[in-house]
Order: C-alpha cells, then structure tokens, then sequence
C-alpha cells in the first residue's frame, strides 16, 4: 500500500510525512482510540522482502523497549504483518540536531550546555542497560528549542561483550557513519561504549566548532585522518569554548580506547561543575 495522509496503519491514522529515507517513513500518527499521537518508523514496501532490513527494524524496537529514560525516545510497540511493518515511537515534534547546525550553529549554542548534558544522560542510561548504539552522531539526537533532547535510532545496537566475549572477539562488520566512526569500528574491531565516546565527541565537536574535527577529500582521506591524525583544539573553532570542554572533547577523541573516557557516567559526572561555553551556561 501507498502511505497518504488520513490512511490507516493497523490502529494509527497517518497525519503527516516527517522524514522519508532510503528505507523507511517516519510519520507523525494519531491512535483515535486513546486520542494520542505517536510516530511511526515504516518500512518502505520495496523493502519488504529485504530480511537484513527487517531486522534492522525489529533491532530498533528489541533495544529500544528495554530503555526506560526522559531523554531516549520511547519505543512502544513493533507491528510485522505482511502490509504492516512498523515501530510506533514516542512523538516529539523537534528537528534532529544535525538539522539544527546545518541551519544555524551559532543560534545552537546557548543552549548547548542542556544539549550536552541531556544527551550524556540519555547515553548514560543507554549503556547501564548493557547496549552499544554504533551510530551515534548528531542526526540521532532530537533537540527542541529549550535543548530539551532525545536520544533515537537504535537499529545498528548490539549488546556489551562480557569479559570473555571481548577476549575472543574477531572482527566485525564496519557499520557505523564514517564521519563519526571510531579508530576500532573503522579496523572492524570489537566495539564498546568508548567507540559511542568517540563518536560523541566528533558529534560534540560539530556543535561546539561548527565543523566537523575530521573532514577528507575522499572516503579513506578521511579515515585515515580518525585512525592517525590529531584532532584540531576545540578553542581554534570556537574561542568560547572553555579550556576544560576543550580537554575533556580532546580526551574523548582518542585514538585509543583506554586514553578516553570510559564510561559515560565520567563524562556525566565531570560536566556536573563544568561550564561549555564562556558566555552560556
């Protein structure tokens, strides 16, 4: 079936498109029987049959039912049927965050400190419940205008590897956004949070700096330059950046796991009595 505005899903009428990619919609619902709205991730129907992309779906709501926190989006129910194959979301009607830069860094950055802190905390929990998310970039963070934020996206996940999982861990499949990617996703390495932590603070970086820390003229130009070339100073792209910010990003995007910070309660915890930006809180 076509998806229309005013078209029934199961229980949800369409009201409007949100977003449109290669795989899926994201439409804004309304359930008329608890008078709610809601936003529904559908599978596009040419990509029915593809069993990788199914999955993918079911992986976003398999991980995202277990989360239970203000600033990760909620994930409510998972609907596989032959002409319905859809995860029905939380609504929170914001622009993803790297929308956000690309119209205006700069009107971004009073309130980045709430961003910043909101998105720490979303990421905090992510992995206290034992996930790493592989894809964490500023497309996957929704911001409103007060920074209020939500943590999304949960498809590319997998679970921690315990102890002897890591020791015997092969390679893996590069999955990820080669822009945000860590050194050890990009070798296809085992992943963990401190790959999330890296991908955070290029993420971080962008919206502090306005740019990215690494950029390429080709594909492995510019991963070469995650897995070898030192990040440019924070302050250099943004002179309001406080010293502290600064090296706490720096950390973050070490090229080695154990230099950054381990968890993301550290980070949680040291931007507790931190300043971001000079001039904003």
């Amino acid at each position: 079936m076509a998806f229309s505005n005013g078209s029934y899903l199961g229980s949800y009428r369409l009201l409007n498109l949100i977003r449109s990619g290669k795989t899926c919609q994201i439409w804004e619902a309304m359930h008329d029987a608890k008078n709610q709205r809601f936003a529904l991730k559908i599978m596009s129907p040419e990509q029915r049959q593809n069993a990788e992309e199914v999955a993918l779906l079911k992986q976003e709501y398999n991980i995202g039912h277990t989360l239970d926190h203000p600033k990760v989006i909620k994930t409510l129910e998972l609907k596989l049927e032959k002409e319905n194959l859809y995860v029905a979301m939380e609504y929170f009607p914001s622009p993803s965050l790297k929308q956000l830069i690309q119209q205006n860094v700069q009107q971004l950055w009073p309130i980045a400190g709430k961003v910043i802190r909101d998105t720490t905390d979303a990421l905090t929990h992510f992995h206290s419940r034992g996930w790493v998310h592989r894809d964490i970039k500023p497309d996957n963070f929704l911001v409103a205008k007060d920074g209020d934020s939500r943590l999304i996206d949960f498809a590319l996940g997998i679970k921690k590897k315990g102890f002897f999982g890591r020791l015997f861990a092969g390679k893996t499949k590069i999955q990820g956004t080669r822009s945000y990617m860590s050194p050890e996703q990009i070798r296809g390495g085992l992943v963990d949070e401190r790959s999330d932590i890296y991908s955070y603070g290029c993420s971080v970086f962008e919206l502090i700096g306005g740019r990215l820390p690494f950029t390429g003229s080709t594909t492995q130009d510019l991963l070469n330059k995650h897995l070898k070339a030192a990040p440019p100073p924070l302050e250099a792209s943004n002179r309001d950046a406080t010293p502290e910010f600064s090296a706490l990003v720096k950390k973050m995007l070490a090229k080695e796991p154990d230099a950054r910070p381990q968890q993301f309660a550290h980070i949680r915890d040291e931007l507790a009595g931190m300043k971001v930006l000079k001039t904003h809180k």
